[in-house]
């Protein structure tokens, strides 16, 4: 059994963060563990045609890791994936990662006030911190429809892609039009001989009005960093002064952005029925807001239909809808995004007196500021539940939470007690305010949504990255036990 003070679980964007920040501080008494054969997390596991971030890159990297060499404004998975390593080698990450180590549970002893941590393939960990950053968006959501094993043809997730199905000259059924087939689909839409999207619900779309970066501004960029930051500010702003209060129900805000999608919208599609089924019925902000300069375009086009009516069933050859037409297709494409519920799905966490995480969660995942349990000491959570954003970069919460467990781990150093654990009522009255801001916010006014468990809005923040960075820059060490 190895032992080491530090455990992180996940090499994403959180676990890479998390890790700097603690060889920021002095401290390698750590170790990363991810359950894949390369680091990345959601940018190493989607690869599907037009795979690219929905915030512009200047704002969706880390605010210490300027990076120069940016191809576009939004860049796609490849070089946001190379971005992940070439910050990894920059701070010296590689030698904290173990690979093809997934883990599948963790155990607290009230003895020793440290957790045990299992992976798969058996090997086990002494640990005084577990900070888990496996993220949110990692485990592919596939609808069970009547018959669908009886599909002969290829069928397939888009965040598990086959690159090695030919879709030339082929009919394809793409189901679901949200964030990732939104990306997918303008990229398959020419090479295809007939595509039919199955919609349940439509997007409020925004023009990206994407570019390449000019060499001289990526000269200028390398040279004046200032002026990049000066860029990532704007982009920030725009999102928290505009996006937000929108979510939020401002009734100017809310009227902009949806002005702004409907203007998207109508320059690009001509036909008064394809426009209706295009246009969501439910407030800004209830589904994330989308960014495409090209899906309604392909839609627009002569060889793709847009199918409102709903799959009822599968049979050898294709799809049948809750009308009874027949869609012949030789491919089926799932973009039906991801379970986010329940959090930690694939690691049994048992924390003191030993407590199940799944049972603390069975009404839906809780945990003050989204990073700290009662009843599990020393386990840090980051993209934990409640911090998800609508509005702008997940990094900006990703870095206030690696700076806020640092915070408790050299406070824990030095102190004479083993580890902490925030107060009952603390995080009990933490998120009963949480709900209740929740249930005024658009998140809210829809009834099936991935933010949600149940009727609880599980996934995310209730106010702007500025209120959660200064909330976590507050010196509240008070409220957690000391053993």
């Amino acid at each position: 059994m190895d032992t080491v003070k530090i455990m992180i679980i996940g090499a994403g964007f959180g676990g890479l963060c998390m890790g700097i920040k603690l060889k920021q501080a002095h401290i390698d008494d750590f170790m990363i563990l991810e359950k894949a054969d390369d680091l990345g997390g959601t940018w190493r596991e989607n690869t599907y045609p037009g795979a690219e971030c929905d915030i512009p890159s200047a704002l969706y990297s880390y605010s210490f890791a300027h990076n120069d060499a940016w191809h576009s404004k939004w860049s796609g998975q490849k070089q946001i994936h190379q971005y992940q390593h070439d910050t990894a080698k920059r701070y010296q990450l590689e030698q904290h990662i173990k690979y093809q180590q997934q883990v599948t549970a963790a155990t607290f002893n009230d003895t020793s006030q440290r957790w045990l941590v299992t992976t798969q393939c058996g090997q086990q960990y002494d640990v005084q911190h577990v900070i888990c950053a496996v993220g949110q968006l990692h485990h592919p959501s596939v609808p069970v429809f009547k018959n669908a094993e009886k599909f002969t043809g290829s069928m397939f997730h888009a965040a598990q892609w086959k690159h090695d199905v030919d879709l030339s000259d082929k009919s394809v059924a793409v189901i679901g039009s949200a964030a990732s087939a939104v990306q997918f689909i303008p990229e398959i839409a020419n090479e295809v001989k007939r595509l039919t999207v199955f919609q349940r619900s439509p997007n409020w779309i925004l023009p990206k009005i994407d570019r390449p970066y000019a060499k001289w501004e990526q000269r200028l960029s390398a040279k004046v960093p200032l002026v990049t930051k000066a860029y990532r500010w704007s982009i920030w702003a725009i999102g928290e002064y505009l996006m937000f209060p929108a979510i939020k129900g401002h009734r100017l805000s809310r009227f902009l952005v949806k002005t702004m999608c409907k203007r998207n919208l109508n320059r690009h599609i001509q036909d008064q029925d394809l426009k209706t089924k295009l246009t969501p019925d439910y407030p800004i902000g209830a589904k994330r807001v989308l960014f495409s300069d090209h899906y309604y375009p392909a839609l627009a086009s002569p060889q793709v239909d847009l199918n409102c009516d709903g799959v009822q069933a599968f049979d050898e050859q294709g799809i049948i809808d809750n009308n009874g037409q027949h869609t012949p297709v030789d491919v089926i494409i799932y973009g039906t995004g991801f379970k986010t519920n329940p959090f930690l799905a694939d690691i049994e966490v048992w924390g003191s007196q030993l407590c199940s995480l799944r049972d603390t969660w069975k009404n839906g995942a809780h945990a003050y500021l989204g990073v700290s349990v009662n009843g599990y000491p020393n386990l840090h959570l980051l993209y934990g539940p409640n911090t998800n954003l609508g509005h702008t970069s997940i990094i900006i919460m990703l870095e206030a939470q690696s700076d806020y467990v640092l915070s408790l781990i050299t406070h824990l150093d030095n102190t004479s007690a083993l580890s902490c654990e925030v107060k009952r009522n603390v995080e009990l009255d933490y998120n009963q305010a949480l709900q209740v801001r929740l249930k005024d916010m658009a998140f809210s006014k829809i009834a099936n949504s991935w933010y949600k468990d149940g009727d609880k809005v599980t996934n995310n923040w209730a106010g702007g990255t500025k209120e959660y960075v200064r909330r976590l820059q507050t010196n509240d060490l008070e409220n957690y036990r000391y053993t």
